[in-house]
């Protein structure tokens, strides 16, 4: 890398950090099997460890905990999510929630996904609050994607637009807070994360049992 790769590395790094620019995140994992048929059972395995979305809390070792909310902010243990449906996501460690929203679900014969975008809180819960309760703005999204290519099944979680909330009205009480989480403890734990739970996905992590 350059001194000039390094320069504008810092610059955009410092962009984001006030607020000015955004990231794009790809984790990845797959799994490859014998057969196709092996692949195929596994694949619809995925689709339903995918959108099982209360689920992902018994990963094993350190994980975030998800809640699944339907468009009315009540709490829900559907087995697949729904465009307009919530998921509060908590940290390690942390008793700030994030909310994300659905606004996007897919099922094809080789592919599932869904998609989310940083939201307030269901109004049932928020009394109406405005400012979007995660730490980063609600242009970002996340894709959470399974796939299967002839024998192998791949898994997903793609970032985009990662800007901080840190700014406005939007960020409220949060700006500061919301900058430590994604430039610390998120920017830490978050490969972990995403690479423990596309592991899952493809059948590569375990899940905790049900006590």
């Amino acid at each position: 890398m350059s001194i000039k790769d390094i320069f504008n590395k810092i610059k955009k790094e410092a962009k984001v950090l006030q607020g000015e620019e955004t990231k794009d995140k790809l984790f990845q994992n797959e799994n490859t099997y014998p057969t196709e048929q092996e692949a195929i059972a596994a694949f619809e395995l995925s689709k339903q460890k995918l959108f099982n979305v209360n689920n992902w809390t018994k990963l094993t070792g350190v994980s975030s905990t998800f809640e699944l909310y339907d468009n009315r902010g009540r709490r829900t243990t559907a087995l697949k999510p729904e465009v307009g449906y919530y998921l509060k996501i908590v940290l390690p460690a942390s008793t700030m929630d994030n909310w994300v929203r659905i606004t996007e679900v897919r099922e094809e014969e080789n592919l599932a996904e869904f998609v989310v975008h940083p939201s307030e809180q269901p109004q049932e819960l928020g009394e109406g609050e405005a400012e979007v309760e995660h730490f980063f703005t609600k242009e970002a999204s996340s894709t959470f994607r399974v796939t299967r290519e002839g024998n192998t099944i791949h898994g997903y979680e793609i970032g985009r637009n990662e800007g901080i909330n840190n700014q406005g009205e939007e960020a409220g009480d949060r700006a500061v807070l919301n900058t430590f989480v994604a430039e610390g403890g998120w920017a830490i734990f978050q490969e972990m994360q995403w690479n423990k739970l596309t592991r899952y996905l493809v059948h590569l992590e375990e899940a905790k049992e049900e006590e």
